[in-house]
């Protein structure tokens, strides 16, 4: 992958979560397509390391993650509950019963459902970072837009393209970062 992809203007976070991201797609376009701050990067993993809350959209992503226990309320009774009453995705239900529960600082991580990262842009939580990656043709490269304009502490990508295994590798980049850097 390093023969085909020249990172090196990248700093190390950066360029440590695009060649996850490429990796786990075997997609090149990452590359260009991913906006990558290394400040915002720096404040995630440093709050990883600190052992701060990592919040998933679905289990698909927590499934992913795999060197850290996460939360994520898309199956629980009150997401299908507070989806039916408001006429939301429990996805997005999740969202909102989990920042009632994780404090400020956790590190939010979307990779299926775009009206999760929607529901966290409107919530007001303060998170460390925002792993925003959701994949789809409805709503997921509107969802990411509006995160990079948030000016939240962000790893998006512009375009349709992004996914569970997608996001769950920019996450696992930072939380191996030590080891592997």
């Amino acid at each position: 992958m390093r023969g085909l992809l020249d990172l090196s203007h990248l700093g190390p976070l950066s360029r440590a979560v695009a060649e996850r991201v490429v990796h786990a797609s075997a997609d090149l376009e990452y590359a260009e397509t991913l906006v990558l701050d290394e400040a915002a990067l720096a404040g995630g993993h440093e709050a990883l390391r600190a052992g701060a809350p990592v919040v998933t959209d679905v289990g698909m992503v927590a499934a992913g993650i795999t060197a850290r226990e996460t939360i994520c309320f898309v199956s629980d009774p009150r997401a299908r509950a507070l989806s039916e009453e408001l006429g939301i995705t429990r996805s997005a239900a999740g969202f909102r019963i989990a920042a009632e529960e994780a404090e400020a600082g956790a590190v939010w991580v979307v990779g299926n459902a775009p009206t999760a990262l929607f529901e966290l842009l409107e919530l007001g939580a303060e998170p460390a970072l925002v792993v925003g990656l959701p994949v789809g043709f409805v709503g997921a490269a509107e969802s990411k837009e509006g995160l990079i304009e948030s000016g939240l502490p962000a790893v998006a990508n512009r375009g349709p393209k992004g996914g569970s295994a997608v996001a769950a590798a920019a996450l696992n980049a930072l939380l191996y970062h030590d080891e592997e850097g």
